[in-house]
Order: C-alpha cells, then structure tokens, then sequence
C-alpha cells in the first residue's frame, strides 16, 4: 500500500481522484492537489458521499517548484501522477527528482507560447531519472496510454512484425453544446488546429491540417469520417515498434465542431500569440477558454459512447494478418460511476493503473520510459478490471 499525490483537479483528475480512492488495497492515502483548493475540495466531498472514503486535499502552483518540492517532501508520496496542464511537466518532474518521488503523466510537455508537443524536452531528462534511481513513465492516459500498450500487446502476442498502424479515435457522443471541448479547450483547439503529420517509409510526412480525412468502421459505433492528426504516441511508437513502415493518427469530429472551429480561426480567436485589447495584453485562445464550458461540466448530459483502438497490419509466420484491438465507453455509465464523462474516463483510468504497476513494482526501472516499452500484459489485466476492458479482431 502507497500513498499517491495526483496533481491537477479538471476532470481527468476528477477521475483519477476516485478510482484511486475507490482502490484502498494499493493506495493507502490519496492527496488531491491543484491551484484552486476549491475543485479539490468538491471532488473530495463526491468521492466521500459515493465511495465512504476520505482524501486529502491541498493547494498547490504546479509552476513553483520550490513549493512542490516542499509539498512532496512533506507527504511523502510513493508516486505523483501528472494530470495537471502540459505545460507544467517539466516542473512537476523537476520536483520529483528533487524530492525522490516517481513520476507519471498523461500527456507530454508543450511549450505555452509554441503550438507543438514532442517528448524531446522530458526524454533528455533520461539520465537524471537513471541516476536518481526514479521511474518516470510518460503518457499514461487513452491515446497516448492504452494505444501504446495495445501496440505492444499486438508486438508480443500477435504478430512477429507490425508493418503498419492506423489509430482510430471517435467519440460519437453527444453533450448537448452547440461548441464544447472534451479537454481542456486551449490545448485541444491547439492540438486540432496544427498541421498533420504522419510517419511513412523512414520519415515524417506533414499535411494541411483536417485536409485529409477517410471513413473507419467503428465498434459500437459504426461508421464515421475521421481525420488525419499528429498525435505523440506516433513519435515514440517509430522507435519502439519494429519493423513499422506506416503509422498515423485519426480522430473524428462533428460538422458542428468543424463549423465552429473554422469561424473561430478566422476571426483570430485560436491565436496564441499576444494581442492588445483596450491597453492590456490578452491571448485569444485563452480568452476563449474563459468562454467555453468547463470540460468536467459536460459529464452530467452526456449520452453515446466512445470507440478507441489500433488497426494493425503485418505477418505472422510469414502470412500477412490485420487485427483491430480497441476500448468502447459509455458516457452515461462513467457518468453514473465517477461523474465524469467517458473522454475524461478513459484519460484517468489508465493513469490509475499505471500508477498501480508502478507502486507495486509490477513494472520497475530508473530512467524515462514510455508506455510501449513496459509489459503490456499485466497492465491490460488491469485496466480492463478497473473499467476499460479490451477487445481484438481479426480482420
């Protein structure tokens, strides 16, 4: 048993709070802790009232270090799982290896001021990790996470080479807004908004972005337009898969959405950059934040599911094979669960679990690991019992 500190209170922490509360066998003690006490506070009174157990809360600046440091060292924690903003995990971990606690994320560091996210910046803290002897496992949500894993489970289990790979993501359900992000609005319109790009026989290759779509059959959900994205699952599934040819990303959008999103872009309200509004520096994209809905506030009316998974195509023993291993997710029943939507369901609960390998040394290293290169299995048994079972076809 370990006590956890989970750092970030918007609806994937939401998540993350009452399943490792719900879990008293691995987590002895639970902390929430974000900038504002009071969404800590409120997560902390639902878990209470739906799950009769008690975690504490606290106040923290993910971006001062030197205050994290002092929180860590305080409660001493067996692991923090990230769940705060991207841009904050690179003082997050700056702190735990000043305080010798280990490290898990869901989604990799981008710089504010620049629309771009790759694992360059936390992979060159590679050696710090090692001679620290901490663990830092990076990405430990849906996608990157689980489609990692599933990735790794078709490399072991199915196929003896994977020559290509096409992750699917559709989430066709309905909120009831006439525009609304899943996630946090500044990094999902940011993500949405850049070029694509793909991997294709030994280079990267860039499209306009949402210039190129197809049509994928979807579990559970049937089939629906997708669209071509980056994703930084791609990036380090290049250097751990082998024998890959082909990867690339697609996710679905609603014409409601892509109708919003267009005009917002026109106007300039998906700008990063700083502008002057009446004697004061604003950012757009922030700004606009501020007007939509809160992610987490969505949960209660949302109603269909979400269909995630990996089509891989390669041989086994020297015959070609395709197999689609993937998760589908109701919004109602996360909703009934954990009040939370499915988008935010299917981030956190993977966090859990990896949380889980890491505490009870079921996976153990010093350094920075992504998903793909830890054991799958043990991880797939879990995950699947915590919420999110798992499915394969051979197509």
């Amino acid at each position: 048993m370990s006590k956890v500190l989970i750092i970030g209170a918007g609806g994937v922490g939401g998540v993350v709070a009452h399943k490792a509360a719900m879990d008293k066998q691995t987590f002895s003690d639970v902390m929430l802790a974000s900038r504002t006490l009071a969404k800590c506070d409120k997560i902390a009174a639902e878990i209470e009232q739906m799950h009769g157990r008690k975690i504490r809360t606290k106040q923290v600046d993910a971006d001062d270090v030197p205050q994290l440091v002092r929180l860590l060292k305080e409660y001493q924690p067996a692991v923090v799982i990230n769940v705060a903003l991207p841009y904050q995990d690179l003082h997050i971990m700056d702190a735990c290896l000043e305080a010798g606690v280990d490290y898990l994320d869901t989604a990799n560091y981008e710089p504010p001021d620049v629309a771009k996210f790759e694992y360059s910046w936390q992979w060159a803290y590679q050696e710090r990790f090692q001679k620290a002897g901490r663990m830092a496992v990076l990405g430990s949500g849906f996608d990157p996470g689980v489609t990692n894993v599933f990735c790794a489970h078709v490399q072991k289990h199915l196929l003896d080479e994977i020559h290509s790979i096409d992750i699917v993501d559709c989430n066709a359900g309905s909120h009831g807004k006439a525009f609304a992000t899943n996630f946090n609005p500044e990094i999902n319109i940011r993500e949405i908004t850049a070029r694509g790009r793909y991997w294709e026989n030994g280079e990267w290759k860039e499209t306009d972005p949402l210039s190129v779509s197809r049509i994928f059959d979807y579990p559970g959900v049937g089939e629906k337009k997708s669209f071509l994205l980056y994703h930084e699952e791609l990036e380090s599934l290049v250097k751990n898969i082998k024998g890959l040819k082909r990867i690339r990303f697609w996710m679905t959008f609603g014409e409601s959405y892509l109708k919003h999103l267009e005009v917002l872009g026109n106007v300039g309200m998906t700008r990063i950059d700083e502008v002057e509004f009446e004697g004061k520096k604003i950012v757009p994209i922030k700004f606009l934040r501020a007007l939509l809905p809160d992610p987490a506030s969505l949960a209660a009316g949302y109603s269909g599911k979400t269909s995630i998974g990996c089509l891989c195509e390669g041989v086994k023993n020297g015959k070609p094979k395709r197999y689609f291993i993937y998760n589908i997710c109701d919004h109602a029943e996360t909703f009934k669960e954990v009040h939370a939507q499915a988008i935010s369901y299917t981030t956190g609960v993977p966090a859990v679990t990896g949380a889980k390998m890491m505490v009870d040394k079921t996976w153990k290293g010093a350094g920075v690991f992504n998903m793909e290169q830890l054991d799958p299995d043990p991880f797939l048994a879990d995950v699947a019992k915590r919420g999110l079972p798992w499915h394969v076809e051979e197509r």
